[in-house]
């Protein structure tokens, strides 16, 4: 915004590149499952409780959540566009490069939506302030930028989480659909994967490098439908390469190649138009040792902790994470990350504003219809790395209560949760140590590739490969 001039312009010169302009997309009602209209008058009942006279949203996911839109490109991997959005008494504004709005099928879309330049919110913003000595702004300021939250003086801000940010979290039916559709497909591509994975370095003898593993992986996914880009950048870790938490491999000094000696621990997912996906499986072609297979066994333990937890509504998620760590903990180990995030319905991979982790500040509590990854890991710098992590969606553990509006809830009543399983993808079975396995631990393995076979077998083609990789993948576990 030339217009109000900040610290980081000079630094840039004339090397800054031009804020993107990818085109907006329409996001289907069939997959949103609510309408604009709908969630503007959500909002606006919020904002009469708060008296606000103008709500901003300047989060991207917020705006491309608020108007039923989707972008591809202002943001690798994420499916947003550059815009603001605010919302008044009587409009409803999206704040944006007009290059993003040629689509007919966006304009029709967007018909009761007034459109302005980008750069027009600051100013619109101290306007407002200065119209009314009444007039409160309703923003967010811990996601708002300097420019946003110095145009509002002190007396006129309402500084708390907006409505669209738990609208967002808690999905509602049509996105939970898109979400397990996203995940069946994410789990044929991976059958087909793991089953050229085999082909090529168990029976042919290959070496394959790091990034050969990521382009073959997208490229699976790719061929399913509705696939738009990966929803993050892959992470495919050979050997010492797994214990970098945020690796991304490269055709440089520090890449490796999968053979049968080292096991690889790969974190990806897709962008769907219906769902997004993020899973992590930690595979071995070869033989795994016995204290890899002790750790392994450890991690799996953790994720069937939290996965099998009932809990009340609305607590916090830092009271489940002692579930992932506590075999890791009787072991004297631990990892140095979260244990799960929320995710995005065709949106962000990471989304607020809950999580689970031992940082017991979050005290967002959780509710029916969110999603959240569970990811533990262990991580032996210089050896190795291993994660399991799959995505669950919370619902009710009384599916009764699916059924009740907030006025037919009972007083004082507790409602209690359980997670459901999203990611559709097996674990590998000969790297669990069986005896540190509880008979129900290995009853929910029984049960979870059962699953997977029930909703990725019909995506697969028949005696293909990938269905023989599926198939003896998802086979009861041998128990001693």
């Amino acid at each position: 915004d030339t217009s109000h001039p900040n610290l980081i312009d000079p630094i840039w010169g004339e090397s800054r590149p031009a804020i993107p302009t990818s085109p907006f997309r329409v996001h289907p009602l069939e997959y949103a499952g609510v309408s604009v209209a709908d969630k503007v008058e959500k909002i606006r009942k919020e904002m009469e409780s708060k008296k606000a006279t103008l709500a901003v949203f300047c989060t991207l996911d917020d705006v491309a959540y608020l108007f039923n839109v989707r972008a591809m490109g202002d943001i690798d991997t994420c499916p947003v566009g550059i815009a603001y959005g605010t919302i008044s008494k009587d409009e409803v504004t999206l704040y944006c490069d007009p290059k993003k709005l040629e689509s007919d099928e966006v304009k029709e879309h967007l018909k009761d939506v007034v459109l302005k330049p980008y750069d027009d919110i600051v100013d619109d913003l101290e306007a407002h302030c200065k119209a009314s000595d009444s007039n409160k702004v309703w923003l967010d300021t811990s996601r708002a930028n300097y420019a946003l939250n110095s145009v509002i003086p002190k007396k006129a801000l309402i500084d708390s989480q907006n409505s669209v940010t738990a609208m967002k979290a808690c999905k509602n039916a049509a996105e939970l659909e898109g979400m397990r559709r996203a995940h069946c497909v994410d789990g044929a591509a991976m059958a087909k994967f793991m089953a050229w994975c085999e082909e090529e370095i168990v029976n042919k003898g290959r070496s394959v490098s790091e990034v050969e593993i990521d382009e073959v992986l997208t490229g699976f996914r790719a061929e399913q439908p509705g696939f738009l880009e990966c929803s993050f950048p892959t992470i495919a870790g050979v050997g010492p390469n797994a214990a970098i938490i945020h690796y991304r491999a490269k055709n440089d000094e520090l890449m490796r190649h999968l053979d049968t000696s080292d096991p690889i621990l790969i974190d990806s997912g897709g962008q769907y138009t219906y769902g997004t996906t993020d899973v992590t499986r930690t595979w071995h072609f070869g033989t795994p040792t016995d204290e890899f297979k002790e750790v392994y066994t450890r991690v799996l333990k953790g994720n069937i902790g939290v996965d099998s937890m009932t809990f009340p509504e609305n607590i916090p998620g830092f009271v489940l994470d002692v579930f992932a760590r506590k075999s890791l903990w009787e072991a004297g180990k631990d990892y140095g990350h979260g244990t799960g995030h929320g995710v995005g319905a065709a949106l962000n991979v990471h989304e607020g504003p809950f999580g689970i982790s031992p940082r017991f500040t979050n005290l967002e509590g959780l509710k029916k219809g969110m999603v959240v990854s569970n990811e533990p890991g262990y991580y032996d710098d210089g050896r190795f790395g291993i994660r399991i992590e799959n995505l669950l969606e919370i619902e009710y553990v009384n599916p009764e209560h699916d059924k009740e509006t907030e006025e037919e809830a009972k007083p004082g009543e507790k409602k209690f949760l359980k997670f459901s399983k999203l990611t559709m993808i097996p674990i590998q079975k000969n790297l669990i140590d069986v005896d540190l396995m509880t008979t129900a631990e290995l009853d929910w393995l029984d049960a979870y590739h059962k699953e997977v076979k029930a909703k990725v077998a019909p995506l697969l083609e028949p005696d293909s490969p990938a269905m023989k990789w599926l198939e003896k993948s998802c086979e009861k576990i041998e128990r001693s």
